[in-house]
């Protein structure tokens, strides 16, 4: 039980410094499930949300490409930009 705890605080800590960086509380909640509480491939999947999002692409089609090119901006920009 105890290490659920420190889990449930890391978990909540990292949600907190993702939320200062500005993305939405549902989108962060989000990215933590879909990267098994990854912190860090949640900020880059978050960062390049946002990034193909101000380009005007929609965010089901990015979060769709992101998944299956494994957070690669490069690749998952040359799926965006052939659909």
């Amino acid at each position: 039980p105890g290490c659920l705890v420190l889990q449930f605080l890391s978990y909540l800590g990292a949600c907190d410094r993702l939320l200062k960086q500005g993305y939405e509380e549902g989108q962060v909640e989000e990215a933590m499930e879909m990267f098994q509480y990854s912190e860090k491939k949640a900020a880059e999947f978050l960062h390049l949300l946002a990034q193909f999002n101000d380009m005007g692409f929609q965010q089901n089609e990015i979060k769709e490409v992101l998944l299956l090119c494994g957070n690669q901006r490069e690749k998952a920009l040359e799926e965006l930009v052939m659909k």
